[in-house]
């Protein structure tokens, strides 16, 4: 896997809106806080467009991210919020010009797309952290955001949560992918989607139906997909819904039983997703992941 250069004071980030839209002040705190890192910002000259839901169309998007990935002096690629929209502009991009010019891309939600793409096909890492529409005056010194400044410095960075009842216990290794678990789904069957094969997945959802988390889940196993992971972390299944008809059980309830079968370790309940806690984590890179009732830990390698 190729890891693209660590940012240090003085380096100039992008930031770009490839799905919902953005405005300014909604990302202005964030702008401060990266500014009080040493680092220089430059907007996408799309960022603030709007096309319905989306921030411009899908060219316009498309053209801020290709022009961040193209410019020498930008050294890595922030996102500015999830919502919908990745998928719709991706086929745009000429994602090799990062092979010439690796920088880090950052996101979640939405965002899950773009890593698809570029740890599978570039086999390039990128950083699954908080984005600048969730920072503010409030978590600005939280894991959340500190962990992203690690990460984006270079600095090893090693996560040990408290244990949760449905963890599985064991000891694996394996490069880490994932993202959102509706992504992933979406992405299911196109020429964007991971191998799974002998990979530690990461999953984490928001505002799902616990039926449909059940389905996707159901997708996962039938499609091959669980059979040959090495490990299974869980981020935070936010904001469920159920039917008038109840479903019976809990999101992790849900995920639990499906993996029920498979010998790989699963956590639960990692401080990732769309709740206040989403420490930074970087897709393509290998870990070790140890699990038992009491603790989990994680540790990168490389």
């Amino acid at each position: 896997m190729i890891t693209p250069p660590y940012l240090k004071p003085g380096d100039k980030i992008g930031i770009v809106a490839p799905a919902r839209k953005i405005e300014l002040s909604e990302i202005s705190f964030a702008i401060e806080v990266f500014e009080s890192w040493g680092l220089k910002v430059e907007l996408g000259k799309n960022i603030f467009k709007t096309d319905r839901q989306f921030a411009g169309t899908e060219k316009e998007r498309a053209d801020d991210f290709q022009y961040m990935i193209d410019n020498p002096e930008i050294k890595a690629i922030l996102c500015a919020r999830g919502g919908y929209g990745s998928i719709k502009m991706v086929k745009h991009i000429h994602f090799e010009n990062l092979i010439k010019n690796p920088k880090w891309i950052v996101g979640y939600s939405d965002i899950t797309v773009l890593h698809a793409i570029i740890n599978e096909k570039l086999k390039m890492k990128t950083i699954h952290g908080i984005m600048p529409f969730n920072i503010n005056t409030e978590n600005k010194e939280d894991d959340s955001v500190i962990s992203l400044k690690k990460v984006l410095f270079g600095n090893k960075i090693t996560y040990n949560i408290n244990g949760d009842i449905l963890n599985k216990p064991g000891i694996t290794s394996g490069i880490l992918i994932g993202g959102n678990l509706s992504v992933l789904y979406s992405l299911a069957g196109t020429k964007y989607e991971y191998d799974y094969s002998d990979k530690i997945l990461l999953i984490e959802d928001l505002d799902e139906y616990l039926y449909h988390i059940d389905r996707m889940m159901m997708n996962l196993k039938y499609s091959g997909k669980l059979q040959n992971l090495k490990g299974l972390i869980v981020g935070g299944m936010t904001e469920m819904h159920d039917n008038q008809v109840p479903f019976g059980k809990s999101a992790y309830e849900i995920i639990s039983e499906s993996v029920r079968e498979y010998n790989f370790p699963v956590c639960f309940n990692f401080p990732v997703g769309h709740q206040k806690e989403n420490r930074a984590l970087t897709f393509g890179s290998k870990i070790n992941l140890t699990v038992s009732l009491k603790e989990a830990k994680v540790l990168f390698t490389d």
